[in-house]
């Protein structure tokens, strides 16, 4: 049984999808769903365009081992999608997820403010919980997943910067960009993606002792969770 209350459970709790392509499809039929300014749906749309370079660049060979990225990228993507299932079935998410589906119709939530709070439960909670999960699928040691993970932040990074390009007030909205610009710029996707490698080379060490694997995977959810409040402050129109 998945385990929600103590929401940094390292149990694998993945959503039952094989391969990029189910992925996809989970995305865009949960994108649907929802109306476009919709918190979730401006992180969904972000996420999906990740996962579809990720599967461009598998296609192209862009990755030096293709299986172990997708059961990286599959196992990531599901810690997502068991968030959004989770609160489909009335359920609760992990901490990490819980402020961005609790804010997402808020009208003082910029759409910038919605992406960068779903990376960062996606990157500050599920990536080292997921590098766990495809180390146990495939039998190896998160060291043999370095590269994959590096190259799918590589892509991360980029969307990132995009998004924050996209997503940002023009200059006739410079009394709402100012303080957007001071929040989105208190969050860094490199330190965040430092922090998720150490953490999970540190869950790895611990996977023999359960209950203080479990412990260290709950405060990262609840850090994860603050941050992620912090980010969705409502800012004045």
């Amino acid at each position: 049984m998945v385990r929600w209350e103590g929401s940094g459970d390292v149990a694998d709790v993945t959503a039952p999808v094989r391969g990029i392509d189910a992925v996809l499809a989970r995305m865009r039929a949960l994108g649907a769903g929802w109306p476009e300014r919709d918190g979730v749906a401006v992180f969904n749309r972000v996420y999906l365009t990740v996962t579809e370079e990720v599967d461009r660049q598998v296609d192209t060979g862009r990755f030096p081992d293709a299986h172990a990225a997708i059961t990286l990228d599959v196992r990531f993507a599901g810690r997502y999608l068991a968030a959004a299932d989770a609160v489909a079935a009335g359920g609760r998410p992990p901490a990490s997820w819980r402020p961005l589906f609790q804010f997402r119709r808020h009208p003082g939530v910029r759409p910038l403010q919605f992406a960068l709070a779903g990376i960062n439960a996606h990157i500050g909670h599920d990536l080292a919980l997921a590098v766990v999960d495809a180390c146990r699928t495939l039998g190896c040691e998160p060291a043999s997943l370095e590269d994959e993970f590096d190259r799918v932040g590589e892509i991360l990074t980029a969307l990132e910067e995009r998004v924050r390009e996209e997503l940002m007030p023009g200059p006739d909205l410079l009394q709402v960009a100012d303080p957007l610009i001071h929040l989105a710029g208190s969050w860094s996707l490199e330190r965040a993606r430092d922090a998720a490698w150490c953490a999970a080379r540190a869950l790895w060490a611990l996977r023999d002792l359960p209950g203080l694997a479990g412990e260290f995977a709950d405060r990262m959810d609840a850090a994860a969770g603050c941050a992620g409040r912090l980010l969705l402050t409502p800012l004045p129109d």
